[in-house]
């Protein structure tokens, strides 16, 4: 089975590309949409930026196509970036946005491609410990929800972090995987990491009720060795 991911650089794209490679098929191609709406309810938004450094570390070729703002510029992006790819299906990170899963879907489906969603309909109070549990390195990118305030930015998950999130749940309804949009996040290492993303410098904004913690600067480190074949600990850095 040849094929490609929607891919932004969250935990959500990431988990699902990984999840199709465990199950053996052929992961071709990255693909980036980079939509003009920074509210974009389709795509996600923050440090898109980043996502070539993060097909490098990858190992895999990353398309790219801007979208123009409103449904109908965003779905003509996905259908412009499905015709660039020969390949069996698409594999997306949806959990829970019927919004998405079904517009995705339908574009697919005109293209004559397949989709698969491996994570669809999946237990987020799961999810969020798998992420953990398959060696992922995830930080917040944006947060946008009553009880996130700046300290969530840049913060990364951890055991703590997944506890204060379904505290959160339970409190404020926010879910625990972000699929309201209350927070997106970045992949900074993963199994299937080459080399692990290091954020040299980043700027935490907020504005009202929300804020994004823009990547400024970021390189790729080296890894001991390849995690798909067995654990490995990133090389520490020569900086202080």
């Amino acid at each position: 089975m040849r094929v490609a991911a929607l891919f932004s650089g969250g935990k959500d794209s990431t988990f699902a590309a990984y999840a199709a490679i465990q199950r053996g098929w052929e992961l071709t191609h990255l693909l980036s949409i980079i939509p003009e709406d920074r509210e974009s309810m389709l795509f996600h938004v923050p440090n898109l930026h980043v996502t070539p450094l993060l097909a490098e570390a990858m190992q895999r070729p990353l398309i790219t196509e801007e979208a123009k703002s409103g449904e109908s510029g965003e779905l003509d992006a996905l259908r412009r970036i499905f015709r660039r790819i020969s390949v069996d299906g698409v594999v997306v990170g949806a959990i829970a946005s019927d919004y998405q899963h079904e517009r995705v879907n339908r574009i697919a489906h005109e293209s004559g491609l397949r989709v698969f969603a491996p994570l669809w309909r999946q237990d987020p109070k799961r999810l969020v410990r798998d992420y953990l549990a398959a060696g992922f390195e995830i930080v917040f990118s944006s947060v946008s929800a009553e009880g996130l305030d700046a300290s969530w930015l840049g913060r990364r998950w951890d055991d703590r972090t997944i506890q204060d999130l379904l505290r959160l749940q339970s409190s404020r309804g926010v879910h625990p995987c972000g699929e309201g949009g209350e927070f997106e996040t970045l992949v900074l290492d993963s199994p299937m990491f080459h080399q692990r993303l290091e954020v040299l410098r980043a700027e935490p904004l907020w504005t009202g009720q929300g804020g994004v913690w823009q990547v400024v600067d970021a390189r790729l480190l080296p890894k001991e060795r390849d995690l798909l074949t067995g654990a490995s600990r990133a090389e520490p850095s020569a900086d202080p």
